[in-house]
Formats: C-alpha cells, sequence, structure tokens
C-alpha cells in the first residue's frame, strides 16, 4: 500500500549527506549531489540549444545576406531564425483570418486534393493538428489505465477521443480511443479501443503521466486523491 511520505519530490532526492558518514561516502554523495543538481540544468539547456541552433541554421539559411544579421555582424546573433519563424507564422495566421486568406487556402487544398499521394498525408495531418490544437479539443487530455497486455498488468494510456464509425458500430460497449505510448519514447505507441466500463481515469496531470512513461517510472507523481477515494477507487483484479 502507498503512502504519502513514500513520494519524494526532487528537491529531497537531493539530501544525500548524513552526519554519520564517512570521509569517503561524504565526498561520494558531494560527487552524486553535484550530479543531481548540475546534471538537469546541463541537459535542459543543450535541448533548448539544439533546437534554437536547428531553427537557425534552417531558417537564417533562407534569408537573403541583407537581411540576415550574421552575414555582417562580427559575432554570431542566437535565436534570429526562433525570432523570423515566429513572426512568419504570425503574419500568416494574421493573413489566413481574412477572407482572402481563406480564399488562398481553399485554392491550395483544391491543388492538393488533385494529387493522389500528397492529398491523403496533408489530409491526415491537417486532421490531427486541428483536433489537437481546438480550444475545446479533449484529446490526450486524459490519463488512463488500461489492463494490457493481460489480465493483470496495468498500462498508463491518454484518451485521444471517442470511438465513432465503423469501429463503434461495429460494437456493442461505447468505445473510447486509447494512445498507450512506449518507454523511454511516448511519440511511438500503440492505439487501442478499450470499452469505456475497461478505463480507469487517473487523477494526474497529462505532463505527469509523459514524465513517468519517459522516465521508466523513476518519477512517480504523488497521489492527489484524498483517503476516502482511494479505498473507493481500488482496482479489484479478477
Amino acid at each position: 500500500m502507498n503512502d504519502d511520505n513514500d513520494q519524494s519530490g526532487p528537491s529531497e532526492g537531493i539530501d544525500l549527506i548524513t552526519p554519520t558518514m564517512g570521509p569517503a561516502a561524504r565526498l561520494r554523495n558531494y560527487f552524486l549531489t553535484g550530479i543531481l543538481v548540475t546534471a538537469p540544468l546541463v541537459i535542459t539547456f543543450y535541448a533548448a540549444y539544439v533546437v534554437v541552433s536547428f531553427i537557425d541554421n534552417t531558417v537564417t539559411g533562407l534569408l537573403p545576406d541583407s537581411y540576415n544579421p550574421n552575414s555582417y555582424l562580427p559575432f554570431s546573433v542566437p535565436g534570429v531564425g526562433l525570432i523570423v519563424l515566429f513572426t512568419t507564422l504570425v503574419i500568416i495566421g494574421f493573413l489566413t483570418a481574412n477572407f482572402l486568406g481563406r480564399l488562398l487556402i481553399k485554392w491550395g487544398e483544391l491543388l492538393l486534393d488533385r494529387m493522389p499521394v500528397i492529398r491523403n498525408v496533408y489530409s491526415a495531418i491537417k486532421q490531427i493538428f486541428e483536433t489537437i490544437l481546438k480550444s475545446q479539443s479533449t484529446a490526450f487530455r486524459d490519463v488512463v489505465l488500461v489492463e494490457y497486455p493481460r489480465k493483470g498488468l496495468w498500462c498508463i494510456g491518454f484518451v485521444s477521443g471517442t470511438t465513432k464509425g465503423e469501429v463503434q458500430n461495429l460494437t456493442t460497449d461505447e468505445m473510447v480511443n486509447v494512445f498507450l505510448p512506449t518507454t523511454p519514447n511516448p511519440t511511438s505507441g500503440f492505439l487501442l479501443f478499450v470499452p469505456r466500463k475497461d478505463i480507469t481515469k487517473l487523477h494526474m496531470t497529462v505532463e505527469e503521466g509523459i514524465k513517468m512513461v519517459v522516465s521508466g517510472g523513476i518519477i512517480t507523481p504523488p497521489d492527489k486523491r484524498i483517503p476516502d477515494e482511494r479505498q473507493d477507487d481500488v482496482i479489484q483484479s479478477a
């Protein structure tokens, strides 16, 4: 049985030094504490650097030299590509919000609709983005437990929507689309159609669920339920 005291926050894991430790143990734990403090910062900044550098190299390569500050300054200006990309997307969004912009988009989609392979790819990608970015979308907002791949084994999944169309019409139960991510790469996984009665909704956020999947269970969010709810929500395995 899990207890709230078992859940330790990130700051509690850094306290590795006790008064009874010898010099060698203290030195070892000082070293581990240094890793715990610096590793997340270094990895985070490195990931940000890689993303910004990729965008900068891609976008600034498309700019004329007269508009690229890196071509006439004695030093490289980081983030120029990111600013240009953000500004360009805002301008495109502004232009397509009016009648003329929507008309141009419609013509472009009619042109793409005549291309056999490209039209299917474009239509699928557009539908996915529209579903995810829609302000009232329920896609990937719920974290659930699913009994998979057999009885007694449970996996974390993310509800991507209510099952519709032929799949729902061929079943008698109300079905739910559940995306089952893999560890440590949550961008790959399986799509399961699960009866709504067979899923258990969790109180953790999607961000907490993704952290748990990516870390392989090392990062476990605390149980946010009150004690009475914990007793009522215990899963009884057959």
